[in-house]
């Protein structure tokens, strides 16, 4: 059965949403930070600590993790930043 909706592996970067680690203090001046990216497709790309395994085991009720996809965290600052670059539904 296919999926409704599939990620678009061609689709390039074209917007950071909100504000970088580094500008956020989440990062100690490395480039190996949590992020969140705008896509030209319009998807949204997300960079954070895959806690798939961690979470797997306690999903609340119809919550599901889909092969091919993974669970990640990113700080409650970085989506409260990006949340200006967000338009309202």
């Amino acid at each position: 059965m296919a999926r409704l909706w599939e990620a678009d592996p061609s689709a390039l970067f074209a917007k950071r949403l909100g504000k970088s680690a580094a500008e956020l203090g989440n990062s100690q001046g490395e480039e190996k930070c949590p992020d969140i990216w705008q896509l030209d497709n319009g998807d949204i790309a997300v960079i954070g600590r895959d806690l798939t395994d961690v979470y797997s085991s306690r999903l609340p009720t119809g919550v599901f993790i889909g092969p091919g996809e993974r669970l990640v965290v990113i700080p409650g600052n970085m989506l409260s930043a990006a949340k200006v670059d967000i338009p309202d539904a």
